[in-house]
């Protein structure tokens, strides 16, 4: 399996040495390798630490070829306690999936199956951390003309079909019924303080890492799957700290009219900053090209 000779700008490096905001992008070109016209994409990537004396997000953009196949994976994670388990979850969890034996075959299961090994390799990597970290995921892989979403936590995935905004993934919240009942029933408890927590603690029922809650704070991820056809337009992966302070429509909106994906995430970023964001902002925004020429929307590192 080898990096598709036709990526521009697959920047997915990441340095929080000063914590500046960065963006980049990339575009990938699919006619070497066994594509229709629904398999071409460009994306960009905007983060900022925002109002926060610290940064707790991370990123990843990346583009392979795994069994002949063009795939695409991006995702966004936003660590609690720490960058630990982000930083660890984005260097991770993508090259456990596409190791997977099923990921062809089976790409849900190997995507339940990648979260649940990463999750339990991160806790095994903490035995001598003394202080809990935990971290969100929303990601999405684009295999061929499927786009599978998976989400732990409370970052969002959500597309824009036929100029309509969607959510294509649940924010896990522990006040939500079905989640307050799981964790009820492991023995765990919900409460209030300041807002709904597990064990007046963790403000989402589900994370990677969160060794002190595991049993209650589980790492299996909700996964849907879309058809990339004519009719999906974008997708935009983030961290709460957009959703904070933006809507899904309004986001959907906002992107509509900007052709290339890296402005298109910058322009969400400063958005949720002017707005009074109090987090992290992280925001990934992939563009489905269809039938046109992926060289009219190229994007700028």
């Amino acid at each position: 399996m080898g990096y598709l000779n036709s990526v521009l700008s697959s920047s997915s490096n990441q340095v929080h040495a000063d914590d500046a905001p960065v963006s980049g992008g990339g575009l990938s070109l699919t006619s070497a390798m066994h594509c229709s016209q629904n398999g071409k994409f460009s994306y960009g990537y905007a983060s900022s630490p925002g109002k926060r004396a610290s940064m707790e997000d991370f990123y990843e953009t990346r583009i392979d070829g795994v069994d002949g196949e063009v795939v695409g994976l991006f995702g966004v994670f936003d660590g609690h306690g720490g960058a630990r388990a982000a930083e660890y979850v984005k260097h991770n969890l993508f090259s456990n999936l596409i190791r997977h034996p099923k990921f062809i075959s089976d790409t849900k299961s190997a995507i339940a199956d990648a979260y649940n090994h990463t999750d339990s390799e991160f806790l095994k990597s903490e035995n001598n951390q003394h202080k809990d970290a935990g971290s969100t995921a929303s990601t999405a892989i684009l295999v061929g003309d499927r786009l599978l979403v998976a989400n732990v936590g409370d970052s969002r995935a959500v597309i824009c079909r036929g100029g309509t905004a969607i959510a294509v993934s649940r924010d896990h919240k522990p006040d939500q019924t079905d989640e307050r009942q799981r964790i009820e029933d492991a023995g765990g408890f919900v409460m209030w303080a300041g807002t709904w927590r597990v064990g007046g603690v963790l403000a989402v029922s589900r994370a990677f890492g969160d060794r002190l809650l595991k049993q209650y704070v589980v790492a299996d991820p909700e996964i849907q799957e879309e058809k990339v056809d004519g009719s999906l337009e974008f997708l935009i992966l983030a961290s709460d700290g957009l959703w904070d302070v933006v809507t899904n429509e309004e986001a959907v909106s906002m992107v509509k009219p900007i052709q290339d994906p890296e402005d298109a995430a910058k322009r969400l970023m400063q958005e949720a900053y002017q707005r009074g964001s109090a987090d992290n902002i992280t925001i990934v925004v992939v563009r489905f090209l269809g039938s046109q020429e992926g060289s009219s929307r190229g994007a700028s590192a």
